[in-house]
């Protein structure tokens, strides 16, 4: 995630690229908390590990507190700088995309409290296959998507959303299997619904890391392509 982009390289005033350049940094810090913040609330869960999914939701806090700055680090440079064009847009990108990486957050510390209530319960009987395979693929999405970001890459902002569509049909499979399974034997049913809010909660993360990859494609193309399909963004990107 090189925060070298070449969006904050070509401006007159070098005050202008410093106060992007440090903003941009922090996001991509941010990025990287966020990133293994959800890696830890997996970890916290499929190995009962109850301090690190308590840890998952103390960081919480760190993350709330850098989306703050960084929203007020962009008011500033709206304020002070009227940037235009491709500068305008990426402020308004990753403004966006910071709400995003919030809500991420958010998402690893629901999966932490869960993982937490599961360590002390006893864990679930089911759907940890289904929660580590899912996990996994939202964590490369994360990784890709800020990664995108980062080197303004059209191409793989792409490549996130259809993971993002590919996360979708797993979720729905995987909640119709552990549904099954709850009315087969109903004796398990308040874990099971427990892992099924994780699965939620990681379908969610999905969604906000292909938001971020929207954003790319807005910073590099001008264009909006929220509430559009995969198939239709390929074809306007490459006219």
């Amino acid at each position: 995630m090189c925060p070298n982009n070449p969006v904050l390289t070509h401006h007159i005033s070098s005050q202008f690229n410093d106060e992007l350049q440090d903003v941009n940094t922090k996001f991509m810090t941010m990025g990287g908390l966020v990133e293994q913040q959800v890696a830890n609330a997996i970890h916290a869960l499929l190995d009962t590990d109850v301090s690190m999914a308590i840890d998952v939701q103390f960081q919480d806090n760190v993350v709330n507190q850098m989306e703050r700055e960084i929203d007020e680090a962009l008011t500033l440079i709206l304020a002070r700088r009227h940037p235009a064009a491709i500068d305008l847009r990426m402020v308004i990108a990753m403004s966006k995309a910071n709400t995003d990486l919030e809500r991420i957050g958010d998402e690893a510390s629901k999966i932490g409290r869960i993982a937490q209530s599961l360590c002390e319960e006893g864990g679930s009987p089911r759907g940890y296959m289904e929660t580590r395979h899912i996990g996994n693929q939202v964590r490369v999405m994360i990784h890709d998507a800020l990664d995108a970001f980062a080197r303004l890459d059209v191409d793989q902002a792409l490549k996130v959303m259809l993971a993002d569509a590919d996360i979708d049909r797993e979720y729905q499979s995987a909640t119709r299997t552990l549904m099954t399974y709850m009315i087969e034997d109903p004796r398990h049913i308040t874990r099971v619904i427990n892992v099924l809010w994780v699965l939620r909660s990681l379908e969610r993360i999905g969604d906000h890391a292909r938001n971020i990859s929207e954003q790319v494609i807005y910073m590099v193309k001008g264009f909006d392509v929220r509430h559009t399909s995969v198939e239709e963004i390929e074809q306007r990107v490459q006219r």
